[in-house]
């Protein structure tokens, strides 16, 4: 049976009808932020995160990169020079995710305490080890526990350096074996575009950010980079600082079921830093300096 040929006024008004279904999907998407991918996101409309995490390259930063991919996740990594030049792959894999990388110096002393003529050489020599692993020079310096004076920023500043802190400290290197306290960290202080303080040392944090990931989005957070967030940062400034606020409470947690469960393997310990060489009597804090 020949089927009846459809009236021009129901054509027109079905076009237009879907025509106006589609653009709702796109604007709820968007409003929701469900459509725009991380490195997309207006972070003065949505509510954003920059996760960073120091100390690396090191044998956790592949499987981090991974769960930050599955989960359209962006990060800055803050890698310390001797370990970038030991590993320049490592740093290259960093760069080539879409991550940002910045510099934490190129042995992690104390920046504030160390003799004034050995600054300038801990900012360049880590900046060139990553630029001859990813072809770019960093724009971002974290100093090793955040110690910062006046001195240190202006060096930074001669080298095209802007020192980033933080908001949020977790203290994922003292909880290693408590990832729960962590957590809890989390949980209370995170806020709207919160800078928050991880190490890409301990596979255990590697464990929370899988599991946490999924609170951040159920929250509406994306995760993006410092530069995403906070927009160009000039040489010679500084952001954040080395102490948590007051607490946020901004968090809703999610059922334990929606929580991902971790793969079966052992943990292994943290990875050391490299001892320093070229300053006499630093430390260069070791797994657990927590910078």
């Amino acid at each position: 049976m020949r089927k009846r040929p459809e009236k021009p006024t129901w054509s027109y008004w079905r076009t237009v009808i879907g025509v106006c279904a589609g653009v709702a999907i796109v604007v709820v998407g968007s409003l929701t932020g469900h459509v725009a991918k991380a490195d997309e996101v207006d972070c003065s409309q949505f509510k954003c995160i920059a996760l960073t995490f120091d100390d690396g390259p090191s044998p956790y930063t592949d499987r981090l990169l991974q769960v930050l991919k599955d989960n359209d996740a962006k990060a800055t990594f803050f890698e310390i020079g001797n370990k970038v030049a030991a590993n320049p792959d490592g740093a290259r894999r960093v760069v080539e995710a879409g991550m940002e990388l910045g510099s934490h110096t190129w042995e992690h002393p104390n920046m504030t305490t160390i003799p004034p003529e050995d600054i300038p050489a801990q900012f360049s020599k880590a900046s060139d080890a990553i630029e001859a692993a990813t072809g770019q020079r960093p724009k971002l310096v974290r100093t090793a526990g955040g110690l910062i004076n006046d001195q240190v920023l202006a060096e930074a500043k001669k080298q095209g350096l802007a020192d980033i802190n933080w908001d949020v400290i977790p203290f994922d290197w003292a909880n290693d074996g408590n990832t729960a306290a962590t957590r809890y960290m989390l949980m209370t202080q995170i806020k709207p575009n919160s800078v928050v303080l991880f190490h890409d040392t301990y596979s255990s944090t590697v464990d929370l950010v899988q599991q946490f990931i999924p609170v951040l989005k159920a929250n509406g957070y994306h995760m993006v980079t410092v530069t995403q967030m906070l927009g160009e940062r000039a040489p010679g400034s500084s952001y954040g600082s080395r102490d948590n606020g007051p607490p946020a409470n901004d968090l809703t947690d999610i059922p334990p079921a929606e929580i991902p469960t971790l793969p079966n393997t052992p943990s292994p310990a943290p990875m050391p830093n490299f001892p320093i060489t070229d300053i006499p009597d630093q430390n260069s804090g070791g797994p657990t300096n927590g910078a």
